[in-house]
């Protein structure tokens, strides 16, 4: 019967700019009564990873660290305390606030995601595997909104020695049917599933998964992008909700005006 260990890592110290990331996760594995086995998975909330890599801005310049960090808008709201941005941001990531986040960081400063998660999950995963002689994973995870659902939930936004897709297609189900979209986001539920131990509070930013192995990859490939965090992001091409629904109609207005000038002076010509 397959079965499935979640659990949390102790001895993690706060973490300041500079830390030796893989050093202090190490020695909490050393010492944490699970150990470190052959395809484990290790999941790391994305923030101590930003404060080890110096991500702080002043909490003053959130709004403009929030411009800094958007690459294309995708939906904005105002409501009666400001304005809602989600933006797609520098990693390609569709976010409220680019990842800016004032949680769980010292006051009157503000956190900015990792510059490039998937790197930082590869010298992580690189590091505990060459100290512990394992195979093992990564994943940087980050709390994300979904469309259409209440809540957040944790996602991978960064990841490194696994696969983070289950591709089904080409297979068939138990009734025979043959399975032709189906790829199962394993990198985002492995961080969901550490997020229910890991919570937003406990001062526990890591989390161990074991019984996933099929997934761990037994070499680091740091050439191939489909073992990394950024294989999840949909293409804009396939990508059926581009804008948000006021930004779809607005462009949809433009465009249409804009057709009906042309129109106007094809006719006329």
């Amino acid at each position: 019967m397959p079965s499935l260990l979640v659990t949390t890592l102790d001895g993690i110290p706060e973490i300041s700019s500079g830390d030796d990331l893989p050093a202090l996760i190490g020695d909490a594995l050393a010492a944490s009564p699970e150990g470190v086995r052959d395809g484990d998975i290790f999941v790391v909330t994305s923030k101590i990873v930003s404060k080890a890599e110096g991500r702080h801005v002043r909490a003053a310049d959130r709004e403009a660290a929030i411009t800094a960090e958007t690459v294309r808008l995708v939906a904005s709201r105002s409501h009666p305390g400001g304005t809602t941005r989600i933006v797609e941001n520098r990693q390609g990531l569709v976010l409220a606030a680019a990842g800016v986040d004032n949680s769980n960081t010292p006051d009157g400063t503000i956190l900015l995601l990792p510059e490039d998660p998937d790197a930082s999950a590869r010298r992580l995963c690189a590091a505990l595997r060459a100290r512990f002689g394992v195979a093992l994973g990564v994943v940087l995870s980050d709390t994300l909104g979904r469309p259409w659902r209440e809540g957040q939930t944790d996602a991978a936004i960064g990841a490194a020695g696994l696969r983070v897709l289950e591709d089904y297609r080409g297979t068939r189900d138990a009734h025979g049917n043959l399975l032709a979209v189906s790829a199962a986001a394993v990198a985002d539920e492995i961080a969901g599933a550490a997020d229910l131990v890991k919570g937003k509070a406990s001062g526990r930013p890591v989390a161990l998964v074991r019984g996933l192995a099929h997934l761990v990859l037994p070499n680091l490939d740091e050439s191939d992008p489909a073992y990394t965090a950024r294989a999840l992001i949909r293409p804009a091409k396939d990508d059926m909700f581009r804008l948000g629904s006021d930004e779809a109609y607005a462009q949809g207005f433009a465009d249409g005006q804009a057709a009906a000038v042309l129109q106007s002076v094809q006719r006329s010509s």
